[in-house]
């Protein structure tokens, strides 16, 4: 669970209003779903300044207990969940904690409460590696939430049953450093397709799958990308009008993304 979410991590603007502190942001984002709407009831968020069996080492960030639709916030955007001044020093792991009101509205506009196994109840933990907060600077932490794994349909659930019952909410973060700022974008044709946009890099522990989708001018963004060349995948979320080329899936194969540069993609034609 915790390897698979996107944390980013960002230095560097300088903070110069308290010479002592470092600055530290929590914000999210996320990878859609096919849901018409994805409501995390998000109550607290801690982090772990000590080895991971001490458990006197989380702190509570200045956190406002909130319900995030986080299909808002997608194609680059992202929720700013936390900035606040934090003391210099090494950060182990992160905690999401999430309450029980935690929804979705599916396309067939009915609402389905999200049940989270009893073994989530604790919170959601994401080891970081080599983290450090220094003096004078501004560190991004970027909560990426994967939508489509994240949440899980009950296999022997039926139309009729109990609404409660049809998904759990098991969350999938990816973790990735900020300082990586590779990223590509591009338009897709017709925008109207409104595709799925999955960027997937080999590595030698499996594909790493980034994904986004396209705005209503056909327009996309993936940013936060490790170096490396990538296969991006196209997928439409609607068919096309009667009289009209049917919508397909794309693949493009060979996109190469460098570190500190947005790689432009020519325009992708899906019919």
């Amino acid at each position: 669970m915790a390897c698979a979410a996107a944390l980013t991590l960002a230095g560097c603007s300088k903070d110069t209003e308290n010479a002592d502190s470092a600055q530290l942001e929590v914000r999210m984002t996320d990878a859609p779903g096919d849901f018409h709407r994805v409501v995390l009831d998000v109550r607290q968020i801690e982090v772990h300044l000590k080895d991971e069996k001490e458990a006197d080492g989380w702190k509570t960030l200045g956190f406002t207990p909130q319900a995030i639709d986080i299909l808002n916030y997608v194609n680059g955007k992202s929720a700013l969940l936390v900035k606040e001044d934090f003391a210099p020093g090494d950060i182990k792991e992160i905690r999401l904690i999430l309450g029980p009101d935690s929804y979705v509205i599916g396309r067939d506009e009915q609402r389905y409460d999200l049940k989270t196994p009893s073994g989530q109840t604790s919170g959601v933990k994401l080891k970081l590696d080599k983290t450090s907060l220094r003096q004078r600077e501004t560190f991004q932490l970027l909560l990426d939430f994967d939508v489509a794994k994240s949440i899980v349909e009950r296999g022997n659930w039926k139309p009729g049953n109990d609404k409660k019952e049809r998904y759990l909410l098991k969350p999938v973060i990816r973790v990735v450093a900020q300082d990586l700022r590779g990223g590509l974008r591009g338009t897709v044709t017709p925008a109207a397709a409104l595709p799925q946009v999955l960027a997937i890099r080999s590595t030698i522990l499996g594909p790493d799958t980034v994904s986004t989708s396209a705005d209503a001018s056909g327009a996309y963004q993936l940013g936060a990308l490790p170096s490396g060349t990538y296969r991006v995948e196209f997928f439409p979320s609607t068919t096309a009008p009667a009289g009209q080329n049917a919508y397909r899936n794309v693949v493009r194969t060979g996109i190469v993304v460098t570190n500190d540069q947005v790689t432009e993609l020519s325009t992708t034609s899906l019919n």
